[in-house]
C-alpha cells in the first residue's frame, strides 16, 4: 500500500516546502583543520545509527539540518566572500569521512559543493555576494541536472526564455539528488540557441515540485527522484553561464570538481565498509576449520586479503589528495593544461575508489562469514551504495581519458562527466 508520508523513500508524493525547520544556527567554518575536525565529529554521530536509519527508508531530514548547521557546506565559500576557502584536498578529506559513515548523506551535499564551484568560477561580483552570503547563512542548493528519456546525456529538453528580468523555465529533471530539502535548486536548461545556463530557483517558487519518486536499491536516502518545472519564474540575477567554464581556450576545472568529489564518496564508502570488516573479523567471525587458528583474525589468508585492500585504501587517499591539489592549482592559474591535467588526476582516482569500492564492500561478507549477512547489521547497504554510485560515470571511460592523455597528449573532453 502506498505510504501517505511524503518522506517515505519512493513514496512519488511531492514534497512541499517549506518543511525542514532550521533552530540552530551553521558555525562558520574558519580553516581546513578546523573543517576535518568538524567533519570526523558529525561522522562520528552518523555511524551510530546508520544502518537502522538506512532501514527505515525516510529521508534522513534530522541528520540533514544538522549536517549543514555544521558549516561544512560552506566550506568551500572563497574567503573574499566569508568562507573558509579550503583547498580541494581537504574538501576530498571531509566528503571521504562523512561517507565513510554515511555515503547517501555525503552524497546530498555533492551538488552543493558542484553548485559553490560554478557560481565562483561563472557567477558575477554582485551573484557571489548573495548567493554566497545564503549558503555561509546555511542555506542548501540542491540540484536539477539530469534527464530521463533522451538519446544522449546532454540532450536536454529543459528551456529557459527570457521574460523581461527574469526567465521562464520548462522541463522535468531526474536524479535530482538534494532538492527534496533543498533551499535553493539549481536547474540547467538551454536558450533556443541550445547554450546551457544554471538558473538558481528558490525552493518554493511557483511551479517547482519535487517528487520522492527515488526507487534504486542503494543510496536510498538521497532522495534523488523528480523535478517538475511549470513556468518556472527565475530572475536574471540568479542565472548564471555555466558554459563559460567550458570553453576549451579558456576552461575552468568545474567538471573536475564534480567527478572529484564523487571520487571521494566512494573511497569513503571503501572505508566504511573497511571498517566493519576489522570490527567483525575481530569480534564476531569464528576461524576457519582448516586454519588451526584460534581467532579469526589470526587467519593468514583474512590477513594478506586485508592487507592489500588497506594499501589500495592508502592508494586512493593519496591519489585524491594529488587531484585535489591539481583542482587548487587549476583554479589558481586555470589554463587548458592545468584544467586537463586535474581532470586526468581526478580520473585516476576515480578508477581508484570505484575499484575498491566495489570489491571492498564484497569482501566484507567473504572475511566476515555468514553470520554478516544477519539483517539486523544491514551490511549489505555498503555494497548497494557502492555499486549505485559507481554507476554515475563508467570507469572504463576513465581508463580511457587517462591512456589517451598520457600516450597522445590529448586533453579530456569538456564536460560535467570527465
Amino acid at each position: 500500500m502506498p505510504s501517505s508520508d511524503p518522506f517515505v523513500i519512493g513514496s512519488g508524493l511531492p514534497v512541499p516546502p517549506p518543511v525542514w525547520p532550521r533552530t540552530t544556527p551553521t558555525v562558520r567554518i574558519e580553516s581546513d583543520i578546523q573543517a576535518i575536525q568538524i567533519a570526523q565529529d558529525f561522522a562520528h554521530h552518523l555511524k551510530q545509527n546508520a544502518a537502522e536509519r538506512e532501514r527505515s527508508a525516510r529521508f534522513p531530514l534530522d541528520e540533514l539540518n544538522r549536517y549543514s548547521a555544521s558549516g561544512l557546506w560552506g566550506i568551500t565559500v572563497p574567503r573574499a566572500y566569508g568562507g573558509a576557502g579550503v583547498s580541494y584536498a581537504t574538501l576530498g578529506t571531509v566528503v571521504q569521512t562523512i561517507a565513510a559513515a554515511d555515503g547517501a548523506l555525503a552524497q546530498i551535499a555533492q551538488n552543493h559543493w558542484a553548485a559553490v564551484a560554478v557560481i565562483a568560477s561563472c557567477g558575477t561580483p554582485e551573484q557571489q555576494k548573495e548567493l554566497f552570503s545564503l549558503i555561509l547563512d546555511g542555506k542548501r542548493c540542491g540540484n536539477a541536472f539530469s534527464e530521463r528519456g533522451n538519446k544522449k546525456l546532454t540532450d536536454l529538453s529543459t528551456h529557459l526564455v527570457p521574460q523581461g528580468d527574469h526567465v521562464l523555465i520548462n522541463g522535468k529533471k531526474y536524479y535530482c539528488t538534494g532538492a527534496l530539502a533543498a533551499d535553493l535548486v539549481p536547474i540547467v536548461a538551454v536558450d533556443k540557441d541550445g547554450v546551457a545556463w544554471l538558473a538558481i530557483a528558490d525552493r518554493d517558487t511557483d511551479g517547482l515540485t519535487v517528487l520522492n519518486d527515488w526507487s534504486a536499491f542503494g543510496q536510498r536516502q538521497t532522495g534523488s527522484g523528480t523535478v517538475l518545472l511549470d513556468n518556472v519564474k527565475v530572475p536574471l540575477t540568479r542565472v548564471l553561464p555555466a558554459w563559460k567554464a567550458y570553453i576549451p581556450e579558456s576552461p575552468r576545472p568545474d567538471s573536475a570538481i564534480s567527478q572529484f568529489i564523487q571520487a571521494a564518496i566512494d573511497g569513503g564508502i571503501a572505508q566504511g565498509a573497511l571498517e566493519e570488516t576489522v570490527f567483525f573479523v575481530k569480534n564476531r567471525t569464528r576461524p576457519w576449520i582448516d586454519s588451526n587458528q584460534d581467532n579469526a583474525h589470526e587467519d593468514p589468508y583474512t590477513r594478506h586479503i586485508l592487507g592489500g585492500l588497506f594499501a589500495r585504501l592508502s592508494a586512493c587517499r593519496a591519489l585524491l589528495d594529488v587531484a585535489g591539489k591539481k583542482i587548487d592549482a587549476a583554479l589558481t592559474h586555470p589554463t587548458p593544461e592545468t584544467v586537463a591535467s586535474a581532470q586526468v588526476s581526478v580520473a585516476e582516482a576515480k578508477i581508484f575508489t570505484t575499484e575498491l569500492a566495489i570489491d571492498a564492500t564484497n569482501k566484507l561478507f567473504e572475511l566476515a562469514g555468514t553470520a554478516s549477512t544477519d539483517t539486523r547489521y544491514n551490511f549489505d547497504r555498503y555494497w548497494r551504495n557502492a555499486r549505485t554510485h559507481t554507476l554515475h560515470d563508467p570507469i572504463r571511460w576513465k581508463y580511457a581519458i587517462v591512456g589517451n592523455y598520457y600516450l597522445n597528449g590529448t586533453a579530456p573532453p569538456l564536460h560535467a562527466w570527465s
